[in-house]
């Protein structure tokens, strides 16, 4: 128990020491968290993520009760370090490990409740641990969630798969949250058809000929982003 909280304690110490007031306040607003915006709530520290990767490296052979403590803090970036280090532990660890790193972080998925901590983890782990199974039944269940971060997870795990020129989960859970309300989904469904579109362009321009039409505006803006001008505008005026 003291090993446990002097560990904690020299983190969150040394944490605090790269708190800057300005980033503090930057962050409170690009991260939406005033009353009925989805990071009400959400504590900063003002501490950047090149910083938080320094510190999670610095830290990583922290248990699964120490990582647990930090996801569970209302600290934002504290949130980030411990899902940092759970990435590196999964990352490090064999295939039954890694198993039970999926299920914890699924199980944990409302406290990775903002979308960088999303972005950060999705794709190397749910993503990576999807990526060679024919099963992925758990991304269209994510996505038909009512939480917003779930959904997300959802879309951006596809990340993993995208990389390996494998496109067709993308495509249906993008399919799935073409009519979802939130912003957040919206950018990050076209951010990742763009993806698509780094790799194969006619395979976007596939999906997007179905599907522009009913797209929502954002969604289509990041999707046709890396577009030539002119075909931007063609998408864009239809």
């Amino acid at each position: 128990m003291k090993e446990f909280e002097n560990k904690i304690k020299l983190l969150r110490k040394e944490l605090r020491s790269y708190s800057d007031s300005k980033k503090k306040k930057t962050s409170k607003n690009f991260f939406k968290t005033g009353k009925g915006e989805y990071g009400y709530g959400d504590v900063f520290l003002g501490v950047t993520v090149p910083i938080c990767r320094k510190i999670a490296i610095k830290y990583k052979n922290l248990s699964m009760k120490n990582i647990t403590h930090l996801i569970n803090s209302k600290i934002h970036e504290e949130r980030l370090v411990g899902i940092l280090i759970l990435v590196h532990v999964y990352e490090i660890n064999p295939e039954s490990i890694k198993k039970k790193i999926v299920k914890y972080y699924l199980d944990n998925s409302n406290k990775i409740n903002n979308w960088d901590l999303v972005d950060l983890s999705a794709p190397k782990i749910i993503g990576n641990f999807l990526k060679y199974k024919n099963n992925r039944n758990i991304l269209e269940k994510l996505a038909k969630s009512d939480n917003l971060w779930k959904k997300r997870i959802s879309i951006i795990s596809t990340y993993s798969f995208i990389k390996n020129n494998d496109f067709d989960d993308c495509f249906k859970i993008s399919n799935i949250l073409m009519n979802d309300k939130h912003d957040l989904i919206h950018k990050a469904v076209g951010w990742m058809l763009r993806e698509v579109g780094n790799r194969n362009m006619s395979k976007e321009e596939s999906f997007l000929k179905k599907n522009y039409k009913i797209m929502p505006r954002t969604m289509l803006r990041y999707a046709i982003e890396k577009f030539p001008k002119n075909k931007r505008m063609i998408y864009m005026r239809k």
